[in-house]
């Protein structure tokens, strides 16, 4: 996986962050989601690779970054922390503006950089998300059922990490098969990649106070955007997999569209891994969108 691109790590602040980068042309930064590592991107990266210069990082905390001892109010996991590493990456690469694309917890630090730092963000793809503060307000107990690692991770320490370090495999391996529509779409390497990162317990730890961050301090920078009417100004696609669990039916473009002034939307035939289940129809979108912003 990943032929032809080199290895870096990144300081930012309290995060020692490690970044692959290759390819050439604008840069292109995309960002993971759980329980994930950049590795998700081992058959879109390529390709984009050919138009791109291709930055992947893993978030704080997870796969091989470090990220800093949890806080009371969890900011070290914030989105907004999130997205200061993704600036100080593709600053410390010589690219003050770029392209970014994050799928569900990569998607939530995108979002958050492109809105406090329009200047920075070309272009915008999210995958398979809704804003944070949506996201819970849409949580009726239907939805709980289907997406109870939500509430699950956000729980005071030490509960879920004590009961995922129990068995780190079982966890992870659940989550894919649950969320994948085709879970034999994922590479067997790359599954086991995410099950490495996950037997670390800095990396459970790391994932809840992420979410334990999307239940707290994520809501309030979302609210607080929503009522001073801040939006989205750059270009933003959102690409999602109409398989993933039965209360994702729906469009979230609509959802977006509250928040962004350019909106495009490409719906895929998959579950929640859109990048791993529907690899070319997923590239395609990002070179569509990023292409014509070139």
């Amino acid at each position: 996986m990943f032929e032809g691109f080199a290895e870096r790590r990144v300081a930012s602040d309290d995060a020692d962050l490690y970044v692959r980068v290759g390819g050439s042309g604008p840069p292109l930064l995309l960002l993971h989601g759980y329980p994930q590592t950049h590795v998700m991107w081992h058959a879109v990266a390529p390709r984009l690779a050919r138009r791109f210069t291709v930055v992947l990082a893993d978030l704080r905390g997870y796969g091989r970054s470090r990220g800093p001892k949890p806080d009371p109010e969890h900011r070290g996991y914030s989105k907004r922390a999130m997205g200061k590493d993704a600036r100080r990456v593709m600053a410390a690469l010589g690219h003050p503006r770029f392209f970014i694309a994050g799928h569900d917890r990569g998607g939530r630090a995108a979002y958050r950089l492109a809105l406090e730092h329009p200047e920075c963000v070309a272009g915008l793809a999210v995958l398979d998300i809704i804003p944070t503060i949506e996201q819970w307000e849409r949580l009726d107990w239907r939805r709980a059922l289907s997406t109870f690692h939500w509430p699950f991770l956000a729980q005071p320490a030490p509960l879920p990490e004590r009961l995922i370090g129990h068995d780190p495999d079982f966890w992870a391996r659940h989550l894919l098969e649950r969320w994948a529509g085709r879970p034999d779409a994922l590479d067997p390497a790359a599954v086991e990649e995410y099950l490495r990162a996950f037997r670390q317990p800095s990396v459970i730890e790391a994932s809840c106070e992420d979410y334990r961050a999307g239940a707290g301090v994520d809501v309030e920078d979302d609210r607080a955007d929503r009522r001073a009417g801040r939006r989205l100004t750059c270009p933003t696609v959102v690409i999602w997999g109409r398989r993933y669990l039965a209360a994702k039916a729906a469009s979230p473009a609509e959802v977006w569209r509250s928040w962004a002034e350019d909106v495009r939307e490409v719906a895929l035939d998959c579950g929640h891994f859109v990048a791993e289940e529907e690899p070319e129809a997923c590239a395609r979108a990002l070179e569509e969108l990023f292409g014509r912003l070139q």
